[in-house]
């Protein structure tokens, strides 16, 4: 086997893993809190996000430094310990604080990982990398609901972490056995100040979204940690761009194809999880739907999402990221804005075909993101430039699910049954979020238009040839 595709099947394994825990736990939420005798649950996964934040962005220095293998082996390592601890977890405070080990290593499974398929497949097949690394991105938070769903309704949820653990002790072991060492000499002394200040900075920053929606935007915790998480934010900067050998590599934004990809990242992204995030409510809270077959409904996007992304392979080097990605957006805001006319009793089937068109056209324009986004970016950087764009995507999940959650809690509640004279209020709603998310698709297919095409050269010329 090429040790290419060595490489894909750790990394496409533990990423599945860590995308699909982020979305099955919700489901659970209301039987953790029932077992473990609590109000507070969301605590589960807000500490998980927040772990996520801190560890972000020092994964690509540790990688370099330390070496990606050991770097990803421990983060995988953590991962499985971490979701055995929660399925035996006997009270809150000990399932946020195993949820915190989970998240070391999930922080830094996603940038680590795709420094290292990214080394392994040369340019010329970015766009086949791409295509391999979109089926687990894009399956898992379709698959997430239904399995947490089934699992919660039928089982136990304390499986929901047991299921991570033999997947991921099976590409521990074949990871330590066929996995290739990789360090970079540029990899110096570890930058202090930039370790705290990143860390601060993200994780008070996504509290502040995630709290935002909960405690109201003008409560004194959602205002206070925003402010330090801003300062911080500023500080790292300044910080940063000062420093020889930065622990985040700012500097890399001044690449033009690389910042403009985060940039419709930064909106496309808002605009994916967004409504991911908003459909499952409208199902459940309005329409009265069951975790399982909500989660059944929303699924044929991942389908969509899989057909697309194989063809956009195919046709990235003819076509070009800018055409593929500004088009893809464009269409699937296009057909988000027909999810604005959804009422109480629309069909079933009509928002399964809706939600496969979605998937359909984001697939379109994600391939060619993911492909093209390291395209001008040297090998050396790689490692960095990974824990940045991972940077981005955790901050514009926050922010997508912040604003869609605001809006939803202005006219409905959420986490609960909505009562017969506030569903029209609730519609409402859901109708005004959707119509944020078709805002955020199209501002993704705009950026996506200022993309040079010669720009991603390298990731294109070859496969033209053959």
């Amino acid at each position: 086997m090429a040790y290419k595709w060595v490489v894909a099947i750790v990394y496409v394994s533990a990423l599945f893993l860590d995308i699909l825990d982020t979305t099955i736990v919700n489901v659970a939420l209301p039987k953790m809190g029932e077992e473990l005798h609590t109000a507070s649950a969301e605590w589960v996964v807000l500490g998980y996000t927040l772990s996520l934040a801190v560890w972000i962005p020092t994964s690509g220095w540790l990688g370099d430094r330390i070496g990606t293998k050991k770097t990803f082996l421990f983060a995988l390592g953590a991962f499985t310990v971490g979701s055995a601890l929660c399925g035996m977890a006997q009270t809150l405070g000990q399932l946020i604080a195993f949820r915190v080990i989970q998240g070391i290593g999930g922080g830094m499974l996603t940038p680590v990982g795709i420094a290292m398929l990214f080394r392994a497949f040369p340019p010329a097949e970015r766009a086949k990398a791409s295509t391999v690394v979109m089926v687990p991105t894009l399956l898992a938070p379709a698959l997430g609901p239904v399995l947490g769903g089934f699992i919660t309704e039928y089982w136990d949820w304390r499986w929901i972490f047991y299921v991570n653990v033999p997947i991921a002790v099976l590409a521990l072991w074949f990871g330590f056995r066929y996995l290739r060492e990789h360090t970079e000499e540029s990899a110096l002394g570890f930058d202090v100040y930039g370790f705290i200040l990143s860390a601060a900075g993200l994780a008070l920053i996504v509290y502040a979204l995630s709290e935002g929606p909960r405690s109201g935007w003008t409560s004194r915790v959602v205002i206070g940690t925003a402010l330090a998480g801003v300062v911080a934010a500023v500080l790292l900067v300044v910080v940063e761009l000062k420093v020889r050998n930065p622990m985040v590599e700012l500097r890399l934004f001044s690449n033009r194809m690389f910042r403009q990809c985060n940039l419709v990242g930064l909106f496309s992204m808002a605009s994916f999880l967004g409504v991911t995030f908003v459909m499952p409510l409208y199902l459940q809270s309005i329409r009265g739907q069951d975790p399982l077959t909500s989660g059944l409904t929303t699924f044929p996007q991942a389908f969509g999402v899989m057909l697309s992304s194989f063809i956009a392979g195919q046709l990235y080097a003819r076509v070009g990221p800018k055409r593929l990605m500004s088009g893809g957006f464009l269409a699937a805001g296009l057909t988000i804005a027909l999810y604005v006319t959804l009422d109480v009793d629309t069909n079933l089937w009509l928002i399964r075909g809706l939600m496969l068109l979605r998937g359909f056209c984001m697939g379109f324009a994600f391939v060619p993101m993911q492909a093209a986004s390291y395209a001008t970016i040297p090998p050396s950087q790689n490692g960095r430039a990974s824990s940045l764009f991972s940077t981005q995507r955790q901050v514009s999940v926050s922010i997508g699910v912040a604003i869609m959650a605001s809006i939803l809690a202005a006219h409905m509640p959420i986490g609960g049954l909505v009562p017969a004279e506030g569903v029209t209020e609730a519609i409402r709603g859901v109708r005004i979020a959707f119509g944020v998310a078709v805002v955020f698709a199209i501002i993704a297919a705009v950026f996506a238009w200022f993309i040079r095409d010669e720009d991603a050269h390298a990731t294109m010329v070859a496969r033209q040839r053959s």
